[in-house]
């Protein structure tokens, strides 16, 4: 198939009609507005519906209509729009419907900016509703993954009954680059005999619900998804791993500051640094066993983010205390450097080579 030049929010709503998506539930807030008008030009022509809905809040809780119906469903938004789903997403979660939810973030806290960042990491992986739920969480690093991630990600949700969250930036939903449109794996999908599509008369009513009154249900239903989620951090960890095992200094990004970071590293190479780099695909679930493989000699990782240190978090579990984590980070909308990162790693290296 041909390559198309497509800008990354049109390019989400392509892959989301490919992936069979026939449902868009959402609001439009930069810098994501591109994607809810797309889908509004594009779903009808597929027999699909396009619904502006009055807020976020309603969004959400349409998705979840749909979800409930067997749909394939999603929404998007920006950070402080995310933050207004967040009751409904973890309704979503603790009633395992399937849907994708996209996120090209923003600067925060509270309204920010417009400008591109990586502030919602925490929100993404640690949940920013109630309750003990896991999203999976994709991070595309350019309009081609994040594409491929979309299609292979509404699989991903039909198949554990999760919601799936792709957590983009501001620069990916704007920038334009060739896209193909691919298939994704082949899964084994289950049958969506849980859905509320009607009983015909021939079995007993499903019903969706993620309120359980007595604590032993509860209980018994958080063990169930704690045991689904084992699953997937047994089954769709993604990592992008480069020259970790003889490394002098480890960079982990991920998103498009791990398109900064590569450039960093190119040129501190030819400068005779020994430079690696680990880019999380999936943020949840969080390439662990990644880190296990860095070089014992190893001076130190150096997490570069668009925000104040929040995957700091998860690569301090990840080395176990074996090594020195650094950061360097820029917040507000602005944006890191290769030089300013190159600096970072010859301090760490402390001018040795």
């Amino acid at each position: 198939m041909a390559k198309v030049l497509m800008k990354g929010n049109e390019a989400i709503g392509a892959a989301a009609i490919e992936a069979g998506c026939r449902y868009f539930f959402g609001y439009p807030i930069t810098p994501q507005s591109e994607l809810p008008e797309y889908m509004a030009r594009e779903l009808p022509k597929v027999g699909g519906v396009y619904l502006q809905a009055e807020s976020e809040v309603a969004a959400i809780n349409m998705v979840y209509g749909a979800a409930g119906a067997g749909a394939r469903v999603m929404t998007s938004s920006s950070s402080p729009g995310i933050s207004l789903k967040q009751e409904g997403i973890s309704y979503l979660a603790g009633a395992e419907l399937p849907c994708l939810i996209v996120n090209i973030m923003r600067g925060g806290p509270g309204l920010g900016s417009i400008q591109p960042s990586q502030t919602d990491y925490f929100q993404a992986t640690r949940g920013g509703g109630n309750g003990d739920y896991r999203l999976v969480v994709y991070a595309p690093s350019n309009i081609q993954e994040m594409v491929d991630l979309i299609i292979e990600g509404f699989d991903v949700a039909d198949q554990y009954r999760n919601p799936v969250m792709i957590l983009g930036d501001g620069m990916l939903g704007q920038m334009m680059e060739p896209v193909e449109f691919r298939p994704p794996k082949k899964r084994e999908l289950p049958p969506k005999d849980w859905a509320t599509t009607g009983t015909g008369g021939k079995r007993k009513p499903n019903i969706i619900n993620s309120l359980y009154i007595a604590a032993e249900d509860l209980e018994v239903h958080n063990k169930k998804l704690q045991e689904k989620y084992k699953k997937i951090r047994e089954n769709e960890v993604k990592v992008e791993s480069y020259n970790i095992e003889d490394a002098d200094v480890v960079i982990s990004a991920f998103g498009t500051v791990a398109r900064i970071a590569k450039t960093a590293i190119a040129k501190l190479e030819k400068e005779g640094y020994k430079v690696g780099m680990i880019r999380p695909i999936t943020l949840w679930p969080y390439p662990y066993d990644e880190f296990k493989k860095i070089n014992p000699n190893c001076k130190g990782i150096l997490t570069v983010e668009m925000n104040s240190g929040q995957m700091v978090d998860d690569v301090k579990i990840a080395v176990e205390g074996r090594f020195p984590v650094y950061f360097y980070g820029r917040t507000g909308g602005m944006v890191p450097t290769p030089e300013a990162i190159i600096e970072k790693v010859k301090e760490i290296c402390g001018g040795e080579r």
